[in-house]
């Protein structure tokens, strides 16, 4: 009996597939199963019923999974405890935010790489919905997205808080104007598509103010939004901070409303049972490189090349 078989027996189990287990400790699927059927020899009992499509956990299976977190758990503290060397190696499936994406990632990716120059980084971006899916499913280590959680079997750490600002072309509104909820009605509004944590907080928010909005555009770009509001399509809610540049050229303006909007909670997500090293260390880099103002190319260009990008 081997860590090995035990660790590729327990993501077996918890991830209810032998293909995103393998693809989790970066070996073959084949190798996987191996691993288990050498782990069921020693044990001289099947920890999986095979009999039909999709192989199930047995009674004994049932039995052995805490077991076998315990014993990871107990190979990361001593890990921790005996000072192994601290590099990691072999790969990183993350997912983050289209927000991220355009602002700190390169940072991220930066330092992890200067400091793990072995570990090959993957990152994947999508909506939050999305991407907490894939965290519980097993398919990526780790995402960074807005919350809160949904899933039971992920957990998340509040990383950061971005505050919102309506935005919107110069030539509709006045920058510094103060909106009442009627008058936001009256205003098309651009908005992300349904599984954008974003627009998750929005519904809540515009629910609680008994706010009817004309709902024009949803999409699930940032950038499309973006152009959309410099082509006067109607009103956004977008980051304050990542905005500014295009409100300091006056192209665009960004307006208050009473009530004001709600600001948006970052988190880190990772599944409830993953005690790797790597997602530990890998949090406390994105805790070192978030920072949702950061500079992007995309924001350097001219409104004309915006919204030619972002309609492409």
């Amino acid at each position: 009996m081997t860590l090995k078989q035990i660790e590729a027996f327990y993501w077996a189990a918890n991830l209810g597939s032998f293909g995103i287990a393998a693809q989790r400790l970066h070996v073959t699927q084949s190798s996987l199963s191996k691993r288990i059927a050498e782990l069921e020899a020693s044990l001289g009992t099947q920890l999986f019923d095979r009999s039909s499509q999709r192989a199930q956990l047995t009674e004994a299976g049932h039995r052995l999974v805490p077991l076998a977190g315990r014993m990871l758990e107990l190979k990361e503290t001593i890990r921790t405890e005996a000072d192994v060397s601290s590099e990691l190696i072999g790969s990183c499936r993350f997912g983050v935010s289209e927000l991220a994406a355009l602002t700190w990632l390169p940072t991220f990716v930066r330092e992890a790489r200067r400091e793990h120059p072995r570990l090959v980084l993957q990152p994947y971006v999508d909506l939050a919905r999305n991407l907490e899916q894939q965290v519980a499913r097993g398919e990526l280590d780790f995402s960074v997205a807005p919350g809160p959680v949904e899933n039971p079997h992920v957990q998340g750490h509040t990383i950061s808080q971005v505050e919102f600002s309506w935005i919107a072309a110069a030539s509709r509104l006045r920058a510094g104007s103060v909106l009442t909820a009627r008058e936001l009605e009256r205003h098309p509004l651009i908005t992300m598509t349904e599984g954008s944590g974003l627009t998750r907080t929005f519904n809540a928010w515009a629910a609680e103010q008994g706010l009817n909005m004309q709902r024009t555009v949803a999409c699930n770009s940032l950038m499309a939004i973006v152009g959309l509001t410099l082509a006067d399509v109607g009103i956004s809610f977008l980051p304050t901070r990542y905005m500014q540049p295009w409100i300091d050229q006056g192209n665009l303006v960004a307006v208050r409303s009473v009530p004001p909007l709600p600001s948006l909670s970052y988190y880190f997500f990772h599944r409830m049972d993953d005690t790797r090293a790597i997602v530990q260390t890998m949090k406390r880099y994105v805790i070192r490189s978030v920072d949702f103002s950061g500079a992007s190319a995309l924001r350097d260009a001219a409104p004309s090349q915006v919204i030619q990008k972002t309609t492409d």
